[in-house]
């Protein structure tokens, strides 16, 4: 069937099952939920906090998640009880056990409103989501939408308050079991992972500055690892062309990359779905922050103890966009240009002639500050960083350095 076909069955089913939408209540309890989405490895895994919430709140239901297949294995641990379900909408075969698997009382909707009605389309009879999607037919099947908040928090947290309750306790390393990988040839000893590679050439740090903090870092005693995404291996021979350091470049899954963090004493790696990782496999993490904000994509209040730092260069003029997932936000402050918007927005603010200010602002020494505050100080081994808890601090506060 094509894609054309698939979405065509998709509407009319959600259209024939409008009419059996249901509020959950008492009399009709929540025994089945469901999360769907289509988001990215990083906003998947910033569902935790919502996972966590209504694991809490509907500890009886049976609870099922979507997720892109190749971040399907990071859930075989089932995170609060979520198994998740492959989907990928340029792909029929991933539709048809969806519509096998309804039907649902309630089910969450995060990121682009299209995948309403899909939820309906499974057989979802209350749908929650966030509303002014754009086009509006987008919102047409969410029987609840709620509204972003009115001041700046993590994007984690907002899609927490998707329902009703108290607020999950914050996450601690052990609550998302760790996927199961095969042994290989991961590093020993010290060593700390430069995971250099992003979504986009504007969230890349310069070469120079990636080998001088590797340099730093063996100094310290610190054995650096570089790591990057399939297709990203070039940029990692502009950083270190003598091969000096152990690389894995799109060798590794994400059960191999996860291990890989696991036994790393430090990650510092760009705004991306790694960073995101590492807050959940409880690696020390420092996050460069160029064209992303800190506000949305750092730590929140349900990671607030974990071991972080976001590095933020401020005052660049042109992060100056307010849109998150097509919805105008007033206090958003971030950009989402391409590359050749970007080399137009950014002519200027930079001395060097670099394409990124944002990235470019983001100073060598002060990211080192924040590795060595993170690394060096922490007795543990990396064994230990799992399970005692010692390793994450004994407060809350949120700790966000800006060069």
């Amino acid at each position: 069937m094509s894609r054309f076909s698939a979405r065509f069955l998709t509407i009319c089913l959600a259209l024939a099952r409008r009419m059996r939408r249901r509020r959950p209540s008492e009399q009709y309890p929540v025994r089945r939920l469901l999360v769907a989405h289509y988001l990215l490895l990083g906003d998947t895994i910033l569902l935790a906090p919502l996972l966590a919430k209504l694991a809490s709140s509907y500890p009886e239901a049976e609870r099922i998640l979507l997720a892109r297949p190749a971040v399907v294995p990071l859930f075989e641990g089932r995170p609060w009880g979520f198994r998740a379900l492959p989907y990928d909408p340029r792909d029929f075969s991933t539709l048809l056990p969806l519509l096998q698997s309804g039907p649902f009382d309630l089910a969450c909707v995060l990121g682009d409103n299209r995948y309403a009605w899909l939820a309906r389309a499974i057989g979802a009879r209350w749908i929650v989501g966030f509303g002014d999607d754009r086009p509006a037919w987008k919102n047409w099947m969410l029987d609840v939408a709620h509204v972003f908040p009115a001041s700046p928090a993590s994007l984690a947290d907002i899609m927490a308050n998707l329902v009703p309750g108290p607020e999950p306790t914050p996450f601690r390393p052990g609550a998302w079991p760790a996927p199961l990988f095969s042994a290989s040839a991961l590093p020993e000893g010290c060593y700390v992972v430069l995971h250099v590679g992003a979504s986009t050439p504007l969230k890349l740090w310069s070469p120079e500055r990636w080998m001088a903090l590797a340099e730093a870092l063996l100094s310290d005693g610190l054995t650096p690892v570089w790591s990057a995404g399939p297709g990203e291996a070039t940029y990692v021979d502009h950083i270190d062309p003598g091969r000096r350091y152990r690389r894995y470049c799109g060798t590794l899954d994400l059960a191999g990359l996860w291990q890989l963090l696991a036994g790393a004493r430090l990650l510092v790696c760009p705004d991306t779905g790694v960073a995101h990782l590492g807050k959940v496999v409880g690696v020390p993490t420092v996050a460069l922050f160029g064209p992303g904000s800190a506000d949305i994509y750092g730590a929140g209040s349900f990671w607030c103890a974990a071991p972080y730092r976001a590095m933020v260069a401020p005052d660049i003029p042109c992060r100056n966009q307010n849109l998150l997932f097509r919805r105008q936000i007033d206090w958003v402050r971030r950009c989402g240009r391409s590359v050749d918007a970007c080399l137009r927005a950014s002519a200027g603010l930079t001395q060097d002639g670099e394409a990124t200010a944002c990235m470019s602002a983001i100073a060598l020494d002060q990211v080192l500050e924040a590795c060595r505050q993170l690394a060096v100080p922490n007795p543990l081994p990396k064994s230990c960083y799992r399970s005692d808890q010692r390793s994450w601090g004994q407060s809350c506060q949120h700790d966000e350095s800006r060069p």
